[in-house]
């Protein structure tokens, strides 16, 4: 499920993309539909794998005609010019880093004037409700490390010559699934009732009912907060 409304970060054909902490793809295979030269970079060798296999079977079918590398490296400690990327994306990945300043720093360094990035991180009030429900929330090697306030990264990117231009918000039926994971052990995946209720949002992926009634709680409890910007004084 994608976090990113691409309508509000769109893309143009043949734009070089990078998926900043991809983990198995689900963005980066978005940008490949749409004939993107996307470089997708995360820490987890196993999630790579999982986002190639998916990615040669999507060339494979001929699905799309972009072009696609996969590198696994630190995401926010960035190893490319600045002004490589004409889009970044970097979706749920701030809050996990240890210095948020610096990475927003990083990412906007290697954006080219005039691009435009997404940066999405968890709610301030889901995170302080998992942290209530459950004492292994913020104490789980390679988990989130801080709640994240969205006004000062806001701020964090206007520093860096990102001008946000939108503000988006998803996820509120994964609002419920983590509270779950939260009251019945945040490590026990297989838990009856989260179980079950992860079959719910799988079927919510092809219900075009239960897709429009998540938009609309998306106003009231959302998940994820998203911050569209973009480098330098340009308009729209």
């Amino acid at each position: 499920m994608l976090t990113v409304n691409f309508r509000t970060l769109p893309l143009e054909k043949g734009d070089l993309v990078l998926d900043a902490g991809c983990g198995e793809g689900r963005h980066t295979f978005e940008c490949y539909r749409h004939d993107c030269r996307i470089l997708g970079m995360d820490l987890s060798h196993h999630s790579l794998l999982k986002a190639k296999y998916v990615l040669g079977q999507m060339k494979k079918r001929n699905e799309a005609r972009g072009k696609f590398l996969l590198l696994r490296g630190d995401a926010l400690r960035f190893p490319f010019p600045d002004g490589t990327f004409d889009k970044i994306i970097c979706a749920e990945v701030i809050e996990h880093v240890d210095d948020d300043r610096k990475g927003v720093a990083a990412l906007a360094r290697i954006l080219t004037e005039g691009g435009k990035i997404a940066i999405t991180v968890p709610t301030r009030m889901t995170e302080h409700v998992y942290d209530w429900l459950s004492k292994e929330y913020f104490r789980t090697p390679g988990g989130h490390v801080r709640k994240v306030i969205p006004r000062i990264l806001a701020g964090y990117m206007e520093e860096n010559h990102l001008r946000v231009y939108a503000v988006g918000f998803a996820h509120s039926f994964h609002f419920p699934y983590w509270m779950l994971r939260c009251i019945f052990g945040l490590h026990q995946e297989n838990a009856r009732i989260p179980a079950l209720y992860k079959k719910v949002l799988h079927y919510s992926l092809f219900s075009k009912p239960l897709r429009r009634m998540e938009k609309f709680c998306n106003y009231f409890f959302p998940k994820s907060i998203i911050l569209y910007a973009q480098k330098g004084n340009q308009k729209e």
